[in-house]
Formats: structure tokens, sequence, C-alpha cells
């Protein structure tokens, strides 16, 4: 993409960066809580802890980084759009699976609370710049458009 387009993006959708940077915060406070303080979050909805705190604190440790990628996309989301992809997929199967564990009766309902602050509240945000990142980087062909930082002549082979 030009540099041109690049800046009237930047200008046009400036609401993407606080976003993102939110989305970076509040993954790595959640992630680092988790991971310092596993059984708290259970003890709030009334749960027994888990036997094996370590697999918490890895999800822990998994959203934190999820801050991290968000952090890095916030400064360019239309280069950075698959971090907001991945993020978007998790944020959209997190609650799928809460509600097949709650509907089994393996979770109880209260626990789904988390899924409103950890994923519905940025599914919207996060489609919106997937679909601006869609409209800028892919042209009505379908082809991924490219620029000549992009594409680098390969050395031809010596026989």
């Amino acid at each position: 993409m030009n540099n041109n387009l690049r800046r009237e993006t930047a200008k046009s959708f400036s609401w993407m960066k606080p976003v993102l940077l939110a989305a970076a915060a509040y993954n790595l406070a959640w992630g680092g809580f988790v991971v310092l303080f596993p059984a708290a979050m259970f003890g709030w909805f009334g749960m027994e802890p888990p036997n094996y705190p370590e697999l918490w604190q890895c999800i822990g440790m998994i959203v934190g980084v999820y801050g991290i990628g968000y952090g890095i996309a916030a400064f360019d989301p239309v280069r950075h759009w698959p971090i907001v992809l991945v993020g978007f997929l998790g944020k959209l199967f997190g609650p799928v699976g809460f509600l097949q564990s709650a509907v089994q009766g393996r979770l109880p309902w209260r626990f789904g609370w988390l899924n409103v602050t950890n994923d519905l509240i940025w599914l919207l945000p996060f489609a919106l710049v997937l679909w601006r990142a869609y409209q800028t980087n892919f042209s009505n062909s379908g082809h991924q458009e490219m620029d000549s930082e992009t594409i680098k002549p390969q050395a031809s082979a010596k026989i």
C-alpha cells in the first residue's frame, strides 16, 4: 500500500489504535493477575479452585501474550491484521466453548461473566478493524496489493 493511502487510513481510522491499546492493556493486566493469583476468580464465582492451577496460569500467560500482539497491532492495525484476526477468533470461540461447558453443567453460568469483558466487548471493534484491513489490503480481484518493498527479486541461480 502506498504511503499516502496508509496516512489516510491512519487518520480516518484513528479509533483503532486506542481500542487495540486498551485491549493490550486489559489482556496484559488480566493475564498477569491470573498468573499471580490463579485461584482468585474461582473464589469470586463461588467455585472450587482448579486442581492444577498451572493450567489456569498458562491461560493467563496466553492472554497476556495476546496483549503484546494487540499492542504491536495498535500501531498499524491494517498491516498487522493477522494478529487481530487471531484475537478475534479467540474472542469468538471462547464464548462458544463456555456455552458448551455451561450447557453440559461443567461450568456455572455465572462464570460466563468473564466472557463479557474478556471476549464479547472486543468482537465488534476487532471485526471493524478486520473489515477495514480487508478493504485496504485487497484489491477488487481478491489479490493482495504489493508494493516495491514487498516484492523482492530472487537471485538467479548459477549453474
